[in-house]
């Protein structure tokens, strides 16, 4: 251990270079100019597409190498989905194991020649007046903490089919995390979800799995309703009542008193309530054919509303709003309510992963014809930020002169990404120096490409 440098910083080094070379071995043919191509990921300040990374000086081969490796280039998805299970998340070793689960859409609306995309929502973009694009969408699994910072730690990754449900392949996604990823503690992890999520099929595709708990946001003006055995007998003969007493969360002349309460004093929200109901459900819309018979399933859940005083520093504009939230558990489990509400503000910690992949990283900048494509590039994008993250403890504070000071190990991914260069020289790389292979003959003379095959984007059946 040379001079200046602390057992802290030794083992967060220590945890960047084993990291490094534990994806080196994750990567298959063209495994050198992959790593590469992550290295001047890493190094360069902004990059338009890939072809520009290839003038970093920590990027050896030619431009022509690096859209061989993305084209012909391998990566064992399953070894890097345990490796990243197993990288420890700094500042939330002692906090309950809590994961956000979101889509981000890679947006390739004039890419007619690429197959497999679907139509999305997008906040920004329109197309025929719609606020949808035509593209790609990517669904991420994120460790967070409860420390107020933008950083996450992506865990897994995968490209959603458009003829497939983004509910089930989450499940799918879940009950895999959970089998490869070692959970800390007695509690279930936590899966925290947006309000485009339908909490029925996520509990129901997590039946029989790992024990979990989900957390979905609801829209507003949803109704559930309670164990029928409470409503009043039915006055004739019948079927036996399946729903019971109905509760509006738009009326509050229609909630029972809640089956658990929980409040406390908050440094932005100020005072923060939330109350619980448990043991209702909602009324299951049937999407099977019209010649299908049997009764629809009852889900049952709780129901949990979250109140807060004001919003925090920045955001005291608008006028906070109730927040409706559906939790599941195992069984036997109650909701911790206090822990649940602060897991849910954390969940917005995703959408800035998101915004710094897209727009330092550039992430969906490549203009790729095939998925597989976008599937190798996306792999090594988070594996580029997990070098971030684990480099932030080694790393000093390049700040400009206007930017606020932070402390040693609070850094900004902004701030890493400034000066993990210098990193990457002290730790060196495992990939190979590159071989001169002489002047490629190109295509042959009198030979033509053709035309590539169109592939209209794919819309869902209703």
């Amino acid at each position: 251990m040379h001079d200046g440098c602390t057992m802290e910083t030794f083992d967060a080094l220590h945890a960047f270079r084993s990291f490094r070379d534990s994806f080196y071995g994750c990567l298959g043919r063209r495994a050198d100019a992959l790593f590469e191509l992550t290295d001047a990921l890493l190094a360069a300040d902004a990059a338009p597409s890939p072809v520009h990374l290839s003038l970093q000086a920590s990027h050896r081969r030619g431009w022509g190498s690096l859209y061989a490796a993305l084209a012909n280039g391998t990566i064992d998805a399953e070894a890097l989905r345990d490796l990243l299970a197993r990288v420890p998340f700094a500042g939330a070793e002692n906090e309950p194991p809590v994961y956000a689960m979101d889509v981000s859409v890679w947006d390739r609306c004039d890419a007619e020649t690429s197959p497999e995309r679907g139509f999305y929502y997008h906040p920004s973009r329109h197309s025929s007046g719609q606020p949808i694009v035509a593209g790609w969408a990517y669904q991420f699994i994120a460790r967070l903490n409860f420390v107020r910072e933008s950083w996450t730690a992506p865990a897994d990754v995968a490209r959603v089919h458009p003829a497939r449900d983004a509910n089930e392949v989450a499940a799918e996604q879940i009950e895999a995390f959970l089998g490869r990823s070692a959970v800390e503690g007695r509690l279930a992890p936590v899966f925290v979800f947006d309000a485009g999520y339908d909490p029925v099929k996520l509990q129901q595709g997590l039946a029989g799995s790992s024990p979990c708990q989900i957390l979905v946001r609801l829209r507003a003006g949803r109704s559930f309703y309670g164990d029928p055995s409470l409503s009043d007998p039915p006055a004739n003969i019948g079927r036996p009542r399946r729903h019971g007493p109905k509760m509006r969360c738009s009326d509050p002349s229609t909630w029972p008193e809640p089956s658990a309460e929980h409040a406390c004093e908050d440094a932005g929200y100020g005072v923060v309530r939330v109350r619980a109901w448990a043991s209702l459900h909602p009324k299951v819309a049937s999407h099977k054919g019209r010649g299908s018979r049997g009764p629809l399933p009852i889900v049952v859940g709780t129901l949990v509303l979250v109140e807060v005083e004001r919003l925090p520093r920045g955001e005291r504009r608008r006028e906070p709003r109730v927040l409706w939230l559906w939790w599941a558990g195992p069984e036997g489990t109650e909701a911790d309510l206090g822990l649940l509400w602060r897991a849910y503000v954390r969940r917005f910690d995703l959408e800035h992963t998101f915004r710094f992949l897209k727009q330092t990283f550039g992430w969906t900048n490549p203009r790729f014809r095939y998925p597989e494509q976008a599937d190798r590039w996306t792999w090594l994008v988070v594996a580029a930020f997990t070098q971030l993250r684990l480099g932030r403890a080694s790393v000093a504070d390049m700040r400009l002169p206007w930017e606020r000071q932070y402390e040693a190990g609070r850094l900004t991914p902004t701030r890493v990404h400034r000066a993990v260069s210098t990193l990457l020289g002290r730790v060196g790389t495992p990939a190979k120096p590159p071989k001169p292979c002489g002047r490629s003959p190109g295509r042959p003379k009198g030979r033509r490409s053709g035309r590539a095959k169109l592939y209209p984007a794919i819309k869902k059946s209703a």
